[in-house]
């Protein structure tokens, strides 16, 4: 259940494991999960409640450390990085969109998406910066600040702002989760825009099938571990997966 090494990865893990606590209350999260998510393409992570899909994202994009496998961005092993490097790698090679927005309310919609340019000491391309707020429809909000903007519009910002940097990989973590319904599929049409128009990859956590369906491949996983993929989602085949998976875990 691995990407083919022909198919090249922009992330991977290789049997991971992520124990959380010690002795008899130990919780292991993750359980020899080996899975590569491929450059230029749209992933996303789902599982029942308690599978582990946080922890798998957070400990591959270098948020949280493995108790023992590894993680890897590109030819890079994290775990082989000191504090100093691993934040510099984050910063310059990862980008994030959370469920909360996590924008500067005192900064205008332009300076937000520019901030970890900014933060690095980087000028940016300016082809590319224009490229992307032509993605995510922003151009007539540039010198807005966030509390003048609708929740779908704040999130735009934030997925242009995680783009901005051109990182190998961005990972989004249920970032339609705060939105209304209209809003989450605009902004997950964005995500799809992004990956097709500016080749960049796209890994995804979420519950909702319906997002996970805008998806080019999705990943399950159950008590710590990879025990699907699923190419061309649609929302009802996830669906199905999702309930065989959930009827399992009650009957076992």
């Amino acid at each position: 259940m691995t990407t083919p090494a022909s198919s090249p990865t922009a992330a991977r893990v290789v049997d991971a494991v992520k124990v959380y606590g010690t002795g008899d209350t130990a919780v292991r999260a993750l359980d020899g999960v080996s899975v590569g998510f491929p450059a230029g393409r749209f992933t996303a992570i789902m599982g029942p409640s308690g599978s582990g899909k946080s922890t798998l994202m957070h400990c591959a994009a270098g948020l949280d450390t493995l108790t023992s496998g590894s993680a890897h961005i590109g030819g890079t092993e994290l775990g082989t990085l000191d504090d100093r490097r691993l934040t510099q790698l984050r910063r310059d090679r990862v980008g994030f969109v959370f469920q909360g927005f996590n924008l500067v309310p005192t900064l205008t919609v332009a300076e937000n998406i520019r901030l970890p340019l900014d933060l690095a000491g980087r000028t940016g391309d300016p082809d590319w910066l224009d490229t992307l707020i032509d993605i995510v429809g922003l151009r007539d909000r540039l010198h807005h600040r966030p509390t003048e903007l609708s929740g779908g519009q704040q999130q735009r910002v934030a997925v242009a702002r995680a783009f901005a940097g051109r990182p190998d990989v961005v990972f989004a973590d249920e970032p339609t989760g705060n939105l209304d319904s209209r809003s989450g599929e605009e902004v997950l049409g964005l995500l799809g825009r992004a990956v097709r128009q500016t080749a960049r990859t796209v890994v995804m956590v979420t519950h909702d099938p319906v997002a996970a369906a805008h998806a080019d491949e999705v990943v399950f996983l159950a008590d710590g571990r990879l025990v699907d993929r699923m190419a061309s989602p649609t929302a009802d085949h996830i669906l199905d997966r999702m309930k065989a998976f959930e009827k399992a875990q009650v009957t076992s």
